[in-house]
């Protein structure tokens, strides 16, 4: 749900069954006989997701406003250029070419680290947060996804050390698009998750830098400080326009774990929405691959292997595994060295062969030089390459950057 301006005249509240509650309705307060529940009492109904949110955190009964009830407008809105009816011809097959989409990708993955960045200096100086703007950011994203979820995929995987919290936040969105796409959950609810990634980590730049970015091990009182980002991101949304209340729920427990050792509420098992569990799995799984300053990021293998070995105590053990197959054994954007000695990135999955992805490969290392790109389908490969190893970009001194560029970009 998302806040309202006040009227200027009161107006007689009622209270109404969940079930006629609507899109449109101005909630003024709910009724749960959960006590324990903390979720956003009041403000705009946005759509039928946020609705049934609210009766799966268990409210019966609601108090609406009939004068501040307002028209919404249908939020599955057509895919530019494409067909529903196309989408649905085989799941997951791409609308358009990887080189086609990757361009619009580029210029929309930069668009939105611009767009983060503006709504984090917003925050530290104290003024109102565009979210109309990023919402229309993360539908774009959302929009690039399903015309082919490789771009931003690939783009994903491009780090700067220095930008570590923008492009966290935004990696997070594109990964929990991705994950919902393949769980085949509707549009205008993917939309909410997506612009909910985004703003997850929205407390973290009232923390200090200094603890913030430390290199070393935190003491338990920079421990603490670093969990207040949490609350702190709920207060800074709290009084912001058309933030729904699934939004505010994946905020809010984005570090809770199934066995209630998360925080801030250390909530555990049932207490936890789905979409609480999808972002917990999502974040960690980006955190642990980003590179940063003062840290390398593992391979996404290893980290599969921590989300699994942390499972079912920390994550949802059924979504881990949907996770794993979603983005692949070797997710797109990975970079690998072949039996052959060739260097190059995962390009497209293979889902029925899933240890025989598509490569673009562009580097010899056994005669240290550039070579033609191609794309091999290692299922079908004639000189029976795979995939030796994972690699980072500066075991070979190469600008992958560079590379992506010359390959798509130019």
């Amino acid at each position: 749900m998302s806040k309202g301006s006040k009227s200027d005249s009161v107006h007689p509240a009622k209270e109404i069954p969940i079930a006629k509650l609507k899109p449109g309705m101005y909630v003024v307060s709910i009724s749960s006989e959960n006590r324990s529940l903390s979720v956003k009492s009041e403000g705009y109904v946005l759509n039928a997701a946020s609705i049934n949110q609210l009766i799966q955190s268990g409210i019966s009964h609601v108090v609406v406003d009939p004068s501040r009830e307002k028209k919404t407008e249908k939020i599955d809105k057509v895919l530019p250029q494409i067909g529903r009816a196309s989408l649905d011809k085989e799941k997951g097959k791409p609308e358009i070419s990887l080189e086609q989409e990757m361009k619009v990708a580029n210029k929309l993955y930069n668009s939105a680290k611009s767009i983060q960045q503006k709504m984090l200096r917003s925050i530290t100086e104290g003024k109102e947060i565009d979210i109309e703007g990023i919402q229309e950011s993360t539908d774009a994203i959302v929009d690039s996804i399903f015309r082919n979820q490789d771009a931003l995929s690939c783009l994903s995987r491009l780090r700067i050390k220095d930008d570590y919290l923008v492009e966290h936040s935004l990696n997070t969105s594109i990964l929990m698009t991705i994950f919902a796409k393949h769980l085949d959950i509707d549009r205008a609810t993917i939309e909410q998750l997506a612009l909910g990634a985004f703003l997850h980590d929205i407390g973290k730049v009232m923390i200090p830098d200094e603890i913030l970015n430390k290199p070393g091990k935190l003491t338990a009182p920079e421990y603490e400080i670093i969990k207040n980002h949490v609350s702190l991101g709920v207060n800074i949304l709290e009084d912001t326009p058309h933030i729904s209340h699934m939004v505010m729920s994946m905020i809010k427990e984005h570090h809770e774990r199934i066995d209630g050792s998360g925080y801030p509420l250390q909530l555990s098992a049932g207490s936890i929405s789905k979409f609480g569990r999808m972002i917990a799995i999502v974040d960690s799984y980006d955190a642990m691959t980003a590179e940063r300053v003062y840290k390398s990021g593992v391979h996404p293998i290893s980290a599969f292997k921590s989300l699994i070995k942390e499972s079912p105590s920390s994550y949802d053990d059924a979504l881990v595994e949907q996770f794993i197959q979603c983005l692949g054994v070797y997710p797109v954007g990975t970079l690998v060295e072949l039996n052959s000695g060739k260097l190059g990135l995962i390009s497209r999955l293979n889902r029925k062969k899933p240890l025989n992805p598509y490569v673009r490969v562009f580097y010899n290392t056994r005669l240290k030089q550039a070579i033609a790109m191609e794309e091999v389908d290692l299922s079908r490969s004639k000189y029976k390459d795979q995939i030796d190893r994972c690699i980072r970009p500066e075991e070979f001194n190469i600008n992958l950057l560079g590379f992506f560029k010359a390959a798509f970009l130019d």
